[in-house]
This record gives C-alpha cells, sequence and structure tokens, in this order.
C-alpha cells in the first residue's frame, strides 16, 4: 500500500513537471492596432476627402492627391509643397496619435479607422518639402481627410 501512494505521488509529480507554461500571444500595442489601419493607400475619393488650410477647401490645389504608408515608409501623388514625393515616418507618441515625418513636420491624427484618416498639421509654406519654391505654398494650418 505504501508502495502504491509512493508510486502515484512519484506520478503527480512527473506530470506536473512536464506541463510547461504556454506562450500566450501578447495583444497588439496601440501603435501595431494603428499601422494595421494606417498602412495601405489613401485619397480624395472622388470628393469623400478634401485638403483644408485654415477651414478653406484647397483640394482643387492638389489635383488625384494619394498618401500611402508602408511600415516605416510613405509616397505620395501631387502633394506639392506638403510632402516629399517619399519619405520616411515613424510614430511621435507611444499612444499612435502623432507622426513624425521625415522632413520634421509633425502630423497629429484626428481620426484613422479602415475608410476614413484625418490629420492636421502646420505648414510655413512658400517651399515644398524639399526645399523647392512652389506657387502652392500656402502657409497656415492644415487639415486633411482622405479615404481608402
Amino acid at each position: 500500500m505504501k508502495r502504491i501512494s509512493i508510486l502515484i505521488i512519484l506520478a503527480f509529480v512527473v506530470v506536473l513537471s512536464s506541463c510547461k507554461d504556454d506562450d500566450v500571444p501578447s495583444a497588439p500595442n496601440a501603435r501595431e492596432r494603428a499601422f494595421e489601419i494606417l498602412g495601405g493607400n489613401w485619397d480624395l475619393g472622388n470628393g469623400a476627402g478634401r485638403i483644408e488650410v485654415d477651414g478653406t477647401d484647397v483640394s482643387a490645389n492638389y489635383p488625384g492627391f494619394t498618401l500611402s504608408f508602408t511600415d516605416g515608409g510613405y509616397t505620395t501623388t501631387n502633394g506639392a509643397d506638403l510632402f516629399n514625393a517619399s519619405g520616411t515616418w515613424q510614430w511621435g507618441d507611444e499612444e499612435a496619435r502623432t507622426i513624425k515625418v521625415d522632413d520634421g513636420k509633425e502630423v497629429t491624427i484626428s481620426l484613422l479607422n479602415a475608410n476614413r484618416f484625418t490629420f492636421t498639421f502646420s505648414h510655413a509654406g512658400g517651399s515644398s518639402a524639399n526645399g523647392t519654391n512652389t506657387s502652392n505654398g500656402i502657409e497656415g494650418n492644415y487639415t486633411i481627410s482622405v479615404v481608402k
């Protein structure tokens, strides 16, 4: 009887020691969740999006405007003086509420969902992001709303 008890205890110890903690995948952080939405192509969508400076619609100055994000990179079409044709970006904070673009511009995210991305920034005007003079350089506070 004593032997059976010892064998049961020994078997129990072997079973417990063979168990290991299963690696539970961690939940994505705010930056990862935001990039799942941000990544891809955005545009003005036949009037669904717009570009405003100090509340005035200036979308006509940026016909065919597009903005595409990859992990750490971006490209634009007809971004004129607002953005370089391509460049790099990084999150400005842990909560994914701001983006820092390679030209030093800090963009504040107002809205980011699967269908719409709205963001704001200040622009000095007069020259493009790459330093060339342009006629589209309107100084002011920009609000850009684009759609997927």
